[in-house]
């Protein structure tokens, strides 16, 4: 497939970076450096030139492209480019924005500016956040097959009663796989005698139930349903969209937001939120509001640095679990280390939301796991595919290590997988697998 990715920030550079290997990928870049810099790390055509000219784009290859995809910081940019592809062609065009306004009229006006598929970072991150949120000590969330289906990403700790278990001893859930063990910079297919040691994180696949059951089983901190309090620090479109999310699940957060006309503005467009409008780098404030009481605590402000001072500060009084946003993708682990239970990278999550589209058509889903290390691809069973027709035990004998088949459905009904389940025609497969040997399962899936 021939992509054409305008935009070489972070987000064009994972989405680059992810399609290398597989496809003819041409990147467009009006900054010089940053041009130099993908052509060197990454093997790519990078051109420099504005993506919003025809000539540029045709430089590029539009007329052979399968797919263009707008990915710089601009959203009007981003809905020119694909507009300016269609008037050449027709490859499938995707547009990231961060402008929720824009998405809504693209939702409600089909194939409006020329633009096919649309993702906007601030609900994405929003969504993630609260995602995050509903299981406790979780890294990532992902859900597969319609919501059957939840892969999550838990954290050990010392005192977690499955540290030091092996994992048969910890799988104690139906309808549950442990699909691997990440541990420090490795990435382990766990068998029954495999070892769980504090400090690890635990990648489980299951039914939505056995996750959440799993998760609540390894920390005393509350469920998102039990929560008693949640805050949100910053009135940002991305803690605006966290706290509408957290409406509709039921739930009544606090919003802290220090100007004055956002926080009315804010006040009056979620009725469930309490909005409290002060500094919430002010740990007078904080602990004269109770926040040290709060169950969880979102850092959504304007810069990275602010964010890790909240969530240090909220630690600090005695919060259980902060999870902050962070814009730069190279501060996560470094923020994650020294005060940020969890960082959640927008950029990184719009990358992976659109690489999802790239993917070949029987994959329908996709998640990817600590900076690329592994993925959770959902693919749908088709004839062609050694899944079909196959026992279980028999297609992964046939596949590298490194593989966990870690749910299948089937009209609608979740499958535990066992060693002698027959995949047939039409069913969703839930797999994990290591970068390390993904192009390879994905030939063979």
């Amino acid at each position: 497939m021939h992509v054409i990715v305008v935009g070489a920030g972070e987000v064009g550079t994972n989405i680059a970076s992810a399609l290398e290997a597989d496809h003819d990928v041409v990147v467009v870049d009006r900054d010089a450096d940053r041009v130099e810099s993908i052509t060197y790390t990454l093997d790519v055509l990078a051109i420099r030139g504005d993506g919003t000219s025809i000539d540029v784009l045709e430089q590029a290859g539009l007329e052979e492209a399968d797919m263009v995809i707008g990915s710089t910081d601009g959203d009007e940019t981003n809905v020119v480019v694909c507009g300016a592809a269609k008037t050449v062609d027709d490859p499938f065009t995707i547009a990231r924005v961060k402008k929720t306004d824009l998405l809504r009229t693209w939702e409600r006006s089909e194939e409006a500016f020329g633009v096919d598929f649309m993702v906007c970072t601030d609900l994405e991150t929003a969504q993630t956040v609260v995602d995050i949120a509903s299981l406790p000590d979780a890294r990532d969330v992902d859900s597969f097959a319609n919501g059957l289906v939840r892969m999550a990403e838990l954290e050990i700790d010392p005192e977690s009663p499955v540290a030091g278990e092996t994992v048969a001893e910890a799988d104690r859930f139906e309808s549950l796989t442990f699909a691997a063990i990440i541990r420090d910079d490795d990435v382990i297919v766990p068998k029954g005698e495999t070892v769980i040691e504090a400090n690890d994180d635990v990648v489980v696949i299951g039914s939505v139930e056995s996750v959440r059951a799993f998760a609540a089983s390894l920390t005393p901190t509350p469920t998102l349903e039990e929560a008693d309090e949640i805050v949100i620090v910053g009135g940002s479109e991305i803690g605006y969209q966290t706290a509408r999310l957290f409406e509709s699940d039921g739930l009544e957060p606090r919003l802290v937001e220090r100007d004055h006309d956002r926080a009315r503005e804010l006040a009056e467009r979620l009725p469930r939120t309490l909005v409290l409008e002060s500094d919430a780098t002010d740990i007078d404030f904080l602990v004269r509001e109770h926040v040290d009481e709060s169950d969880i605590v979102v850092a959504a402000l304007d810069s990275d640095e602010k964010n890790l001072l909240v969530s240090l500060l909220a630690k600090r009084i005695g919060v259980e679990r902060t999870i902050g946003i962070v814009e730069a993708g190279e501060y996560v682990d470094l923020f994650e280390t020294v005060g940020i239970d969890v960082a959640v990278n927008p950029r990184l999550v719009t990358a992976e939301e659109i690489t999802r589209f790239t993917r070949e058509r029987r994959t329908e889903n996709l998640a990817i796991l600590e900076h690329d290390r592994a993925e959770v691809l959902e693919i749908e069973v088709d004839r062609d595919s050694l899944l079909f027709g196959n026992r279980i035990r028999n297609v992964t004998s046939q596949l590298p290590d490194g593989v966990v088949i870690g749910a299948v459905t089937r009209d609608g009904e979740l499958i535990t997988p066992r060693g002698e389940t027959v995949l047939e025609l039409g069913d969703h497969v839930v797999v994990f697998v290591d970068t390390d040997v993904l192009d390879e399962v994905a030939a063979a899936l």
